[in-house]
């Protein structure tokens, strides 16, 4: 599923948003940005292990939090280059060491003309790596298979929020069902077809109509519910929208039973077997750079901020929804170890139980999964390192 943030501000602000959306172009690429990685290659060279000179990864929005962990991978020697929303830097380990290659970060989203990252990986081979849901992973098997090889996130941050006030006996998703409240989303999700499906939402209160702005949920005063990311939108909606500035409630999507990895770390699924000497070495590095990132956030969200500000594609980020969306991480688990104690592995019988799940969905929209699929197709822990976890 594809996820659309909101711009805050008036009416006439969110218009210019939208506007800049469509007409930022032109590029001031660096030339240093395919200059050779700086400092003496450590304990770990990701050039001997066959990765490519320059990892390049495609992300699935603009840069955020998220995303913390990828970013806690470029050195200091990063290049930005804002027309094609990207920055390049040298590649480096937990202990800043150079790894021999460098790292290219894509924007994602507006960035890519909204399209998935699945398709963008096909339509440009240049990217090594990309950040795919499960969810798309299953759809798109068929014809555009995906292989993830690192959870980054353990939950998705996909949540449907609510007013307390308006609603004061809500305290779940299966509760805004029985109450008939109607549910604001984004056209499309697998997952609201998932909860009209299992009858924990009625279709007939669902309403696909959400463009990722607060405006609907302002002006009807909260009546009705919306979908979010709890790691972004309750702290935007009490501290960052004039017209709201109070708390909502929420519920994980994942806490309601639709479990994707969101995110995942993916390869072209024919590309595994050649990259596996790259991938041995290079996704340990990213398992820790992940917990590197939630220990010690600060200087990777004041170059998110920046990259942000740099992009400019009418999309507003501040570091009060980083410092949050880092503590959110922590609180709900989203980065984490799941059942076990490593972090970045998969649950092959999570992952079977959303094949399940979409199989029906995606075969009646006519976008059928490939014949016999099994996780196997989908995702990997041949290159996980099971020390590393968060403690």
């Amino acid at each position: 599923m594809r996820r659309t943030r909101i711009a805050i501000g008036t009416p006439a602000v969110l218009l210019t948003a939208a506007l800049v959306l469509t007409a930022c172009g032109g590029s001031d690429e660096k030339s240093s940005a395919s200059a050779a990685p700086s400092g003496s290659v450590g304990a770990t060279d990701l050039k001997a292990a066959g990765c490519p000179s320059t990892v390049v990864v495609q992300t699935d929005w603009n840069p955020e939090a998220e995303h913390g962990g990828l970013y806690q991978l470029l050195g200091d020697d990063t290049s930005i280059d804002a027309g094609k929303k990207r920055v390049t830097g040298t590649l480096v380990d937990g202990k800043g060491e150079s790894t021999g290659v460098k790292l290219e970060v894509r924007a994602g989203g507006p960035a890519i003309g909204f399209q998935t990252v699945t398709a963008q990986m096909y339509s440009d081979k240049a990217i090594t790596l990309g950040y795919v849901d499960t969810d798309e992973a299953i759809q798109l098997s068929a014809k555009q298979p995906t292989t993830a090889v690192l959870a980054d996130l353990e939950k998705s941050p996909t949540m449907i929020m609510w007013d307390p006030k308006a609603h004061p006996d809500v305290t779940s998703i299966a509760d805004l069902g029985k109450d008939g409240v109607k549910v604001r989303y984004f056209e499309g999700a697998s997952y609201m077809a998932y909860l009209t499906g299992s009858g924990v939402l009625k279709a007939a209160q669902t309403d696909g109509s959400y463009d990722g702005t607060p405006a609907a949920f302002v002006s009807d005063k909260g009546e009705s519910a919306q979908q979010g990311f709890a790691s972004a939108e309750p702290y935007i909606y009490e501290h960052e929208v004039d017209a709201w500035n109070k708390a909502v409630k929420y519920q994980l999507v994942y806490d309601a039973g639709f479990q994707p990895y969101k995110s995942a770390i993916s390869v072209r699924s024919a590309d595994l077997s050649g990259m596996s000497g790259c991938l041995k070495a290079l996704v340990p590095i990213m398992q820790r750079a992940d917990l590197d990132y939630l220990a010690s956030p600060a200087k990777v969200n004041d170059l998110i901020i920046d990259l942000v500000d740099k992009y400019d594609t009418g999309w507003v980020y501040s570091k009060g929804v980083a410092d949050y969306s880092v503590k959110t991480q922590k609180e709900l688990g989203l980065v984490g170890n799941g059942d076990d104690s490593t972090h970045g592995n998969f649950d092959t019988a999570r992952v079977q139980k959303l094949i399940d799940q979409t199989t029906p969905i995606f075969t009646g929209q006519g976008t059928a999964p490939k014949t016999g699929i099994t996780p196997d197709d989908l995702v990997t822990n041949q290159f996980i390192d099971t020390s590393i976890g968060a403690q």
